[in-house]
């Protein structure tokens, strides 16, 4: 029995490294090359993502794969994504989109769920400070990664319905982790984080929030506010969900070659709103009398250059999202 508490001690680790369940997993293993993406469609729903959102070049402008493209520290995947935006990249607006969606049966929106993902930017092609981008997001907004965004436009910061509650500088070379802990029954959020290869971290507490999906509204990837002819590229890994108790190592848990291991709770975080949300109104309302088409729940109905339907079907109503760029039926 001298073994017992040594023993114990490497049990309790194992479990704290890998303790949830996993219920969608978003790995790139099953993509040989980004060809394969293509294999999905509306009438062969096969693979874990859908793979619509994006502009009109073929899917190798706006996708590739290599095992430099991952967190080294996760030892589980082969390789990473590689998600670029141009001004090619226009999906169903002026906004330029480069979007994955999880292709599952699984319900993604019941009790409480860890939404895991890592992304890095490596300098080059770096984001737009000037521009605001909506990074791994759903569609009713309730919870995001924004930049190019007031208060801190050079940080990546974490929204809860428009109003930020944790961010960190966006800095070049450095694996960001993060998971959204998301509580459907009691309808809060909240985040975990780290950089690197070190262990998630809660760097924010649940704040309430209007927590909802269908299961096909998470949105691996990036939307960028406004066409510009700049590129744009950011790296993705270790992209899964599970149920709770959350998972807290990243792959193996070695931080390997990762250009940086320290954990990303010294970001600043509050559990308070770090600045108001907009308060721009909507250009219309769903209430409007008004012949003509309607547009549904999360469509987009107003913004700088949009020309579709402006009016929202009962009940939903047009809300600003970054007036005056975009609106949406909420």
């Amino acid at each position: 029995m001298k073994y017992s508490a040594g023993l114990a001690s490497v049990l309790g680790l194992l479990a704290g490294a890998r303790a949830g369940t996993t219920i969608w997993s978003g790995s790139f293993n099953s993509y040989a090359t980004v060809a394969d993406f293509d294999n999905w469609s509306w009438s062969n729903e096969v693979g874990e993502y859908q793979w619509y959102i994006h502009g009109t070049e073929p899917t190798s402008h706006y996708l590739a794969l290599d095992p430099s493209f991952k967190n080294p520290a996760d030892t589980s995947e082969t390789h990473g994504l590689k998600m670029s935006i141009d001004s090619s990249a226009t999906w169903n607006s002026q906004m330029e989109r480069c979007e994955l969606i999880p292709q599952t049966t699984e319900n993604l929106g019941q009790g409480e769920l860890f939404y895991h993902f890592s992304i890095m930017q490596n300098g080059t092609n770096p984001p737009e400070s000037t521009l605001e981008h909506q990074i791994f997001f759903f569609e009713s907004h309730f919870t995001e990664l924004k930049y190019g965004v007031s208060p801190s436009p050079t940080d990546l910061q974490w929204m809860v319905q428009e109003v930020p509650y944790w961010s960190s500088p966006f800095t070049a070379g450095t694996w960001f982790n993060f998971a959204y802990d998301i509580d459907f029954s009691a309808g809060t959020v909240g985040l975990w984080a780290s950089t690197g290869g070190a262990p998630l971290t809660k760097v924010a507490q649940n704040v309430a929030a209007s927590t909802s999906t269908n299961s096909e509204d998470f949105h691996v990837g990036i939307l960028r506010i406004v066409n510009d002819p700049t590129p744009e590229d950011y790296y993705v890994s270790g992209v899964y969900i599970e149920t709770g108790p959350i998972t807290t190592a990243i792959g193996s848990g070695s931080s390997g070659s990762s250009p940086s291991s320290s954990s990303a709770s010294s970001a600043s975080s509050s559990s308070a709103p770090a600045s108001s949300a907009s308060s721009s109104t909507a250009p219309v309302s769903s209430t409007s009398s008004a012949a003509g088409p309607t547009q549904t729940q999360y469509g987009q109905c107003g913004g700088t250059g949009y020309t579709g339907p402006t009016t929202c079907a009962s009940p939903f109503t047009c809300k600003a999202i970054s007036a005056p760029y975009y609106y949406q039926c909420l």
